[in-house]
């Protein structure tokens, strides 16, 4: 029984397997093709091969013609969905043409009525324990069928026999119905933790959204400020902020290791403590407030590491700035030269000492920061800081810069975040030159 069991298991593997593959609504007819080629391919093997009994042909031949019909009838289900409600008529269908094709050649004597099995498997994957009832009804058609052509002539040790056949088909049927059983509860258990992260992922970006701060309307006329973020997932790791501060406003991107809801939890964090720093004139002490609160944690800080560059750029031009391991920050010159602002200091979380840099923003130029994935955008590695900065020399608008970089990223496969932001002096604002 054991050795049933088993191979029950295994068919019903094998066939869902190959069911993979199927659009649903063709499995029906999928499933009779399989069984109306065998029975075809046994009723012709019968007539050809002179070591094959066939004891009445015209019953032979009629089986084959119930399995062409059961599968016609599975070919209109395909064509017209409403039919789908009477998919049990296939199988069962399936059940007297296989008991027809039995008593054609040699009844209990056929080497054909393994072929049932195929019925019984189909009906039995359906959930329910009354599918296990039904192909065992349909196993006794099958199996006494014969009885209705030729009543006598049989002793006890065949009806032992059949239903001893009737044990076996039935617990292949339960066997098979279980392993559905179980699949369906899997998949079901599966969906509902998929639908539960995507709610997670979609509360989580919800609130990281909510963290990007508001259009720059609320930034000092004497500014032209832009930026975007296009996250690789639902959650990225990537940010940007900005906000007025008493001389100017205050400019920050950051990028943390890693992407998904982990390391948006630590980017919100980190613009937090750095936006937190708002009063303190010395862009390099945001840094190491927001150190303490990562070195203070209970993980390894290597595993949690943030870039940043966060610059104090005045109403005059004047920038001070910080950079933590980020080194991707740039001016575009009116001229449209490119200078990056370059600094050896490491990462928020790594680094312990970060020392602050001046700059001067000249009229038309333009001060740009972005994250490392906008590297990801250009097609040759070695030369993508090139391309950037070439990028940046055609052109001369901030918002012209963001608009581009925005659209190249959500143009191209990306395993990476991509954040830029550009900044300028609103041309009335700046002084004139003596």
């Amino acid at each position: 029984m054991g050795r049933v069991a088993g191979g029950a298991d295994a068919v019903g593997r094998a066939l869902n397997r190959a069911l993979r593959s199927v659009p649903v609504e063709k499995v029906p007819l999928f499933r009779q093709s399989f069984i109306s080629l065998l029975v075809v391919l046994a009723a012709v093997l019968s007539a050809v091969l002179p070591w094959l009994v066939v004891t009445d042909a015209v019953t032979m031949w009629l089986g084959v013609a119930v399995a062409v019909a059961a599968l016609a009838f599975a070919a209109l289900m395909v064509r017209h969905g409403e039919l789908r409600r009477w998919e049990l008529v296939v199988p069962a269908a399936d059940f007297v043409a296989v008991g027809l094709l039995r008593y054609g050649t040699g009844d209990q004597r056929s080497v054909f009525l393994p072929i049932v099995l195929l019925a019984v498997i189909w009906v039995a994957s359906w959930p329910g324990r009354r599918h296990v009832l039904l192909p065992l009804a349909g196993t006794c058609v099958t199996l006494l069928l014969p009885y209705l052509f030729s009543p006598g002539g049989r002793g006890p040790s065949e009806l032992v026999r059949l239903a001893f056949a009737l044990v076996v088909y039935a617990t292949v049927a339960a066997s098979v119905n279980e392993l559905a059983r179980q699949a369906t509860a899997r998949l079901e258990r599966a969906r509902a933790q998929q639908h539960a992260v995507e709610r997670e992922l979609a509360r989580a970006a919800v609130v990281q959204q909510s963290l990007l701060p508001p259009d720059a309307s609320t930034l000092p006329e004497a500014f032209a400020v832009f930026g975007a973020c296009v996250p690789a997932r639902e959650v990225g790791g990537d940010f940007f902020d900005w906000y007025p501060t008493s001389t100017g406003i205050a400019v920050t991107v950051g990028d943390v290791m890693g992407k998904g809801v982990g390391a948006g939890m630590i980017a919100a964090a980190v613009r937090s403590v750095i936006r937190s720093s708002v009063d303190d004139g010395d862009p390099s002490e945001a840094f190491r407030r927001a150190s303490v609160g990562l070195t203070t944690s209970a993980y390894d800080t290597e595993t949690q590491f943030t870039t940043s560059f966060h610059a104090r750029i005045d109403a005059d031009g004047g920038v001070l700035w910080a950079d933590a391991g980020h080194g991707l920050a740039f001016v575009r010159r009116a001229s449209g030269g490119v200078d990056r602002l370059n600094s050896a200091d490491l990462p928020i979380g790594v680094g312990t000492d970060w020392q602050r840099h001046r700059s001067q923003l000249d009229e038309g130029d333009v001060f740009v920061c972005v994250s490392d994935g906008v590297l990801d955008l250009f097609p040759v590695e070695l030369e993508a800081l090139h391309d950037l900065e070439r990028l940046l020399a055609a052109t001369p608008e901030p918002a012209r810069i963001v608009e581009v970089v925005e659209r190249l990223a959500r143009e191209r496969d990306r395993s990476d975040d991509v954040t830029v932001v550009a900044t300028a002096l609103a041309p009335a604002s700046v002084p004139a030159r003596p």
